[in-house]
């Protein structure tokens, strides 16, 4: 077994603050007041500076190491029906499908919010029931990313909370390469 550096700070900057203002959002401000408003753009210019991150950020951020495509999907399944677990140093490919899951929630609510803020969707039932579909689907989003870090943690023996915390994720000495 060996510690790797895996998230780097911007990754957990943008996890940890994100989840603070969609809990904010949710739970303590008041839709359309100001503060709602203004903080859910922040979300969803750093849910955007994430993805430019994908890009160009280091190994395990960029999209190249875990994007899901269909074959690490495939792959992923097969290992977790074997009973292997914890095997993707960085996200595994269904937890890049929860991540883009969220990421796109997060900014269908900022520009439903911002559209329903404009002379030409002001009011508009469409736009509404959109903004408060997403926001119903976060909830149900959190809690399934919620679970499966749970679950993932004790079926692979990692405790990943605390890796997105410190950055620092215990894999073993074949873990540490990405696979295809």
């Amino acid at each position: 077994m060996q510690t790797v550096k895996v998230w780097d700070i911007w990754v957990r900057f943008t996890h940890w603050t994100v989840a603070a203002i969609v809990f904010a959002n949710l739970l303590f401000t008041e839709e359309g007041e100001v503060v709602h408003r203004y903080i859910g753009y922040l979300a969803c210019g750093l849910v955007v500076s994430r993805l430019l991150w994908g890009f160009i950020g280091s190994r395990y951020a960029r999209f190249s190491s875990f994007f899901p495509t269909p074959s690490r999907i495939a792959s992923h399944i097969r290992s977790m029906k074997a009973g292997e677990f914890g095997h993707d140093v960085g996200h595994n490919p269904i937890g890049a499908l929860m991540m883009f899951a969220l990421w796109g929630a997060i900014l269908g609510l900022g520009v439903s919010g911002f559209m329903m803020e404009t002379d030409a969707y002001w009011g508009n039932e469409t736009v509404m029931g959109v903004h408060e579909l997403l926001a119903n689907l976060m909830w149900v989003l959190i809690g399934l990313h919620v679970a499966a870090v749970f679950i993932m943690s004790f079926l692979s023996k990692t405790n990943l909370a605390r890796a997105m915390v410190t950055g620092k994720k215990t894999v073993g000495e074949t873990e540490t390469s990405v696979s295809d």
